[in-house]
């Protein structure tokens, strides 16, 4: 039986059986024991016939609502105000409140893995320590060198250049240059990656070209010596969000094969010379580049493992790293061998030696002494020493091969691979989770030098070093990641819409949508007030040409730049048209998929899963229908206004936004209703109209800015709550609400306080020292 029914079971035999106390009271514990507890165990627990527990996280007012709403399930509403609400007050202070399942379970601190995010940081930034920090700046494009001849000797001229989408025809590239029939061209510069995965890049040229990206001796397009007529050329590689890449194109217009004198004497019987690079990003279409994602500033070369992982449980809304299998060990060994080898191609480099140097095997045993610090998150021992580098010198008969064993034994290692595992004296272990936390990479030299020195032990220093961390692109990455996560857009999301009813909503459409989308998040972020309200207030999206006209607006602007739609109806990320398209069926509204998302992602509703899939009522059936009388003749059944009473008025707000998030006013020749309400936790049924009052009252709700708070918390440490302490979640959501809803400053309070708590330390030792 599903959990539906087994509730409304529950509350009918509640209802056929009830009693009352002396005076005059219904007695849900009565109640209970005699007519339930045979069925769903003493505690609420389950018993075989029932096997879900009765729990949830409604208030008791919302769960007297509800009972009295849709129970007994083949007699709705048949109870009396007063035997609702002894039902559910007994049954929310016994078993169906988080706080009473806390009394019965305490809730610790787990053991935990890298997920594979934090493996895959690890490795990056072990690598890159070593190497040189990048420093971008403000300003975008690469930095184009132009040359007289093919062999990018004697520069001509120098620029930045913030497009690469060149016609030369037969003419020079620029005035410094004499003859058009043959220089060279070098753009170079940084990448800016704002999504982990494979990238896809092309260049159309009928000249030589190459491209390197992330390897600056080995291209992904190598046409330097051509054949053929092939003037299309692609190369893809992986790459992480928030670090930035080496990028290099070099162009060569030249005659190819044997020299030409009479071509060369002959400029109007040259071939055009062009150049184009384009790219597909993960979730996007192939494109030009946009200048907004690169920069003439220099990077180092990152190590990027590619290694498949198994994913890691989100069971519990966020990632975890507590999935410990067979296929996880043999990832982890071949992303080891991967390190070794990529760290011994490039030992020179790293360890700052070369073939001949008599000093070379002790530089090298130097750079694994440092690797395996970094690595271990921890100073070195003497007993780690021995066992990790001089055993494998000694045992080797050649430095590579030592240089690779301790490696693998380091990468291998519960010390590497385990965020609570290694020493606990001192502060190493606050630097660890410090730095994990903010940017889900291990600590920064400057930080381990901090640990070393007792400081991370003042609350005061802890926040200062969390305020640096947050100045760094992969916190910043972090943070926006955490948005995409709370709107439910991270990953792939398909979108594909009747053709005929949008035509024009293709994949360029949704690709541009994801991008203002991601720049309005990026926006509010790194605005000095940071103020999560605005996520919900904006009247404004970032839109380019394309989109705006799209939904009915005028403009010429093929970039992106902010724009009012709809005459200030909008309403920030409720309404943009990508959340809109997101929540919706490919040729209709979805008040369900929409009022799901507010209840679950912004309300921090725990909805049940619906005990099987049930297909919409189609439009064709229904002519005559509304999609939001459709939607109230579906959810009609008890079993289902379970959630549904909760789910429909707050997705029918949203129904003035068609299937692609274009505002409308009727539909089948009817007025919209967009009539909706909700029941607070703790107070009175609020009503709104439109998108607009939701919005109002979802940035002034306590319960919205307590489940973003708990969101936020659970993405950033990986651990319940709950494990914090009693009040860890009313403390923080405090700071929270005093620093005018801030979502750095908050990011912040959020590891000023879990930092230092591991599992070494219980809830009860934190509320008595918070």
């Amino acid at each position: 039986m599903n959990w539906a029914c087994s509730i409304a079971t529950v509350l009918f035999l509640m209802a056929a059986s009830a009693t009352e106390g002396g005076d005059g009271v219904p007695d849900g514990s009565a109640i209970y024991a005699e007519s339930c507890a045979r069925c769903h165990g003493e505690a609420g627990g389950g018993t075989d016939a029932y096997p879900l527990a009765l729990a949830g996280d409604l208030s008791v007012r919302q769960f007297t609502a509800l009972v009295k709403e849709t129970m007994p399930e083949d007699k709705p509403g048949s109870l009396s105000r007063e035997e609702a609400h002894a039902v559910a007050e007994f049954a929310f202070n016994e078993f169906y409140s988080s706080v009473a399942r806390a009394r019965s379970r305490a809730p610790r601190i787990e053991l935990a893995r890298l997920t594979v995010r934090q493996h895959r940081q690890s490795l990056a930034d072990l690598v890159a320590s070593f190497r040189g920090t990048p420093n971008i700046g403000d300003k975008r494009g690469l930095r184009g060198e132009y040359f007289p001849s093919r062999h990018f000797r004697n520069r001509a001229f120098e620029r930045v250049d913030t497009s690469l989408e060149f016609d030369f025809g037969t003419d020079s590239p620029v005035e410094e240059i004499k003859d058009a029939a043959q220089f060279s061209i070098r753009w170079q510069g940084s990448l800016l990656a704002n999504a982990t995965g494979w990238y896809e890049f092309v260049v159309h040229t009928p000249q030589a070209t190459r491209l390197f990206v992330n390897d600056n001796n080995l291209p992904i397009v190598d046409a330097w010596v051509k054949s053929g007529d092939e003037n299309s050329h692609s190369g893809r590689v992986y790459l992480i969000a928030g670090r930035s890449y080496p990028i290099r194109l070099e162009f060569s217009r030249n005659n190819q094969g044997v020299s030409d004198e009479k071509q060369h004497d002959k400029h109007e019987k040259l071939a055009p010379a062009s150049i184009r690079l384009l790219w597909k990003p993960p979730q996007g279409v192939l494109e030009p580049i946009p200048s907004r994602v690169v920069a003439p500033d220099g990077s180092p070369e990152v190590f990027v493992c590619t290694t498949p992982f198994p994913p890691d449980d989100r069971s519990y809304g966020w990632e975890r790293g507590t999935t410990i299998s067979a296929s996880w060990d043999e990832a982890t060994t071949a992303a080891a061998v991967e390190a070794a080898d990529y760290i011994a191609a490039h030992i020179d480099s790293l360890a700052r030696t070369k073939l001949g140097d008599d000093k070379r095997t002790a530089k090298i045993k130097q750079f694994c002494h440092s690797l395996v610090e970094r690595a271990f998150r921890a100073p070195m021992d003497e007993d780690i020493e021995r066992q990790y580098i001089e055993q494998q010198f000694a045992a080797a008969e050649r430095e590579s091969v030592a240089l690779r064993r301790v490696i693998l034994l380091t990468l291998k290692s519960p010390r590497f691979l385990y965020r609570e595992i290694g020493s606990v004296e001192g502060d190493s272990p606050t630097a660890a989770r410090l730095a994990y936390i903010l940017s889900d990479s291990p600590p920064p030299d400057w930080l381990s030098r901090q640990a070393v020195e007792g400081k991370l032990a003042n609350e005061s220093n802890r926040r200062r070093a969390a305020e640096r961390i947050l100045g760094s692109s992969l916190a910043q990455q972090k943070l926006h990641d955490f948005l995409q996560t709370w709107l439910q857009v991270n990953g792939e999301v398909e979108m594909q819409k009747d053709s005929e009813q949008f035509a024009g909503f293709d994949e360029a459409m949704v690709s541009d949508l994801r991008v203002s989308l991601e720049m309005f998040l990026e926006e509010v972020l790194n605005s000095p007030a940071a103020d999560y309200r605005e996520l919900f207030l904006a009247e404004e999206i970032y839109a380019n040409e394309r989109i705006v006209k799209y939904y009915g607006g005028e403009s010429n602007d093929p970039h992106f730049v902010k724009y009012r739609l709809d005459e200030g109806r909008r309403a920030g990320v409720l309404t943009h048209p990508y959340m809109m398209a997101r929540f919706a069926h490919h040729d209709a509204t979805s008040p369900i998929h929409r009022g799901v998302f507010l209840a679950r992602s912004v309300l921090g509703q725990s909805l049940k899963p619906p005990p099987e899939a049930v297909a919409p009522l189609a439009a064709s059936l229904h002519p005559d229908l509304t999609t939001r009388e459709r939607v109230a003749i579906q959810t009609r059944p008890a079993a289902c206004m379970t959630c549904h009473h909760i789910i429909n008025p707050l997705g029918f707000t949203l129904e003035r936004f068609d299937a692609v998030g274009r505002y409308r006013t009727t539909e089948r020749e009817r007025p919209i209703d967009d009539r909706g309400h909700y029941q607070p936790r703790d107070g009175k049924v609020v009503e709104f109209t439109g998108a607009r009052e939701l919005a109002t009252f979802l940035a002034e709700s306590p319960q919205v800015s307590e489940a973003f708070v708990e969101q936020m918390f659970h993405f950033m440490v990986q651990q319940s709550i709950a494990a914090y302490g009693p009040d860890g979640k009313a403390r923080l959501h405090r700071a929270f609400v005093e620093s005018d809803y801030n979502m750095r400053q908050l990011a912040v309070e959020i590891a000023v306080a879990a930092s230092p708590v591991g599992r070494e330390q219980d809830a009860e030792s934190l509320a008595k020292n918070p």
